[in-house]
């Protein structure tokens, strides 16, 4: 398939474009390099150095042999939008070119909308630009499990039925995100979905848990292929913070009791997930939903998961939430429909942790250990507005 990947050059997207272009499918990479402003806004970097887009893309053709086109561009930009379409003729746009960080998104005022801007605006330019180019075209979007949030009943794929007075209907599941990172892929699934009823789109979104590992196949084939690994406390994920802070010493920082729990997944299954429905297509008109980890655990787990795994020696510490969520919480959500189309997974165990342990401790150097601890609180609302001339985003 002609496969074009939004945000190729991020934590995901770039590898998931070598493994399709791996895969024999033509893969383009679309990217405006947001994300590494991101870093120099906030003064941190990526544990595992990375190279610039246009090197990677270098090094992927002459180390595979292989063809992987790059655009340089924003999706607030539909002209832009339209052009790349034009220009690359895809079947198949795998979408991960949004702000993907829920305390980014609450650091004030202006990084709200910031995100909800960026996220929302892009994906519509994106759909009005599928629409009038070539419908046919399947937009794979990258959601997210916090969509839903954490209700008291089983997370369905997307879709419930209703009974009410006495009537039935299947109906989008209720979402209640927790951040307003997650109220803007609430928003881009009702605009798909929508757009799919309209105009007879196809979409499948994809409701991501939280990914963990560095490494794949591709990227582990020469370092300017590198993907990102980052730990800090606006933009690192939890397993990557406890597999730093073991490595450094620093007591892993459990968020109030630890109970919260998440669905995760491996990077290798990332890769598998996207490659699997967009090669695996929903119908004319029709907005589908997978719900996209392979296991749940809790914060307290995938700490004392750590510990367990780490060679030497280290320690738990409860510390105060920054995020307004519950602690402790019924949390069962269906995953069946990636399976049943053939998924394979990566569960999560020891050697895997060695392995990001192992990564850790090669790039212990480049450790800011004051970039791992929380400095976005979710009840500050206080935000001062920038001065004319100046730039909020970096």
């Amino acid at each position: 398939m002609r496969i074009l990947v939004l945000g190729g050059d991020g934590y995901l997207g770039w590898p998931t474009a070598l493994y399709l272009s791996r895969r024999g499918h033509d893969v383009g990479v679309v990217d405006n390099f947001a994300r590494r402003q991101y870093d120099h806004e906030m003064g941190v970097d990526s544990l595992v150095p990375i190279s610039s887009m246009q090197r990677r893309v270098r090094t992927w053709n002459e180390v595979s042999g292989l063809t992987v086109d790059a655009f340089v561009g924003d999706l607030t930009d539909p002209v832009f939008v339209q052009d790349v379409l034009r220009r690359f003729e895809p079947e198949a746009v795998v979408h991960f070119a949004e702000q993907r960080s829920a305390p980014y998104s609450m650091i004030d005022r202006q990084h709200a909308v910031y995100t909800q801007v960026n996220n929302v605006v892009g994906t519509l330019n994106l759909l009005y630009a599928i629409a009038d180019f070539d419908p046919s075209i399947h937009l794979v979007k990258l959601g997210t499990m916090g969509e839903y949030g954490t209700p008291n009943i089983d997370i369905e794929e997307g879709f419930i039925e209703v009974a009410h007075k006495g009537r039935t209907d299947l109906l989008p599941y209720p979402k209640q995100p927790g951040s307003f990172y997650h109220l803007s892929k609430v928003h881009d699934s009702h605009n798909i979905m929508f757009a799919c009823r309209i105009w007879g789109l196809r979409a499948t979104d994809l409701n991501q848990g939280i990914v963990y590992g560095q490494e794949t196949d591709e990227t582990a084939q020469h370092p300017d292929l590198a993907t990102r690994f980052d730990y800090d406390g606006v933009f690192g994920t939890v397993l990557n913070r406890f597999c730093v802070q073991a490595v450094v010493g620093h007591p892993l920082t459990v968020y109030g009791s630890g109970g919260q729990t998440r669905g995760m997944l491996d990077i290798r299954d990332t890769l598998a997930c996207v490659e699997l429905a967009a090669t695996n297509p929903p119908g004319v008109g029709e907005y589908r939903v997978f719900n996209q980890f392979t296991e749940s655990f809790s914060v307290q787990q995938l700490a004392e998961m750590v510990v367990d795994a780490f060679p030497g020696s280290a320690t738990i510490d409860h510390v105060e939430p920054p995020r307004v969520e519950k602690q402790d919480h019924y949390y069962r959500a269906a995953h069946t429909k990636l399976l049943d189309l053939g998924l394979v997974p990566h569960l999560l165990q020891a050697a895997t942790l060695r392995s990001m342990l192992a990564v850790v401790d090669r790039f212990r150097d480049r450790v800011d250990a004051e970039a791992i601890l929380p400095t976005v609180d979710w009840r500050r609302t206080q935000s001062t507005l920038p001065t004319a001339g100046t730039s909020v985003v970096a």
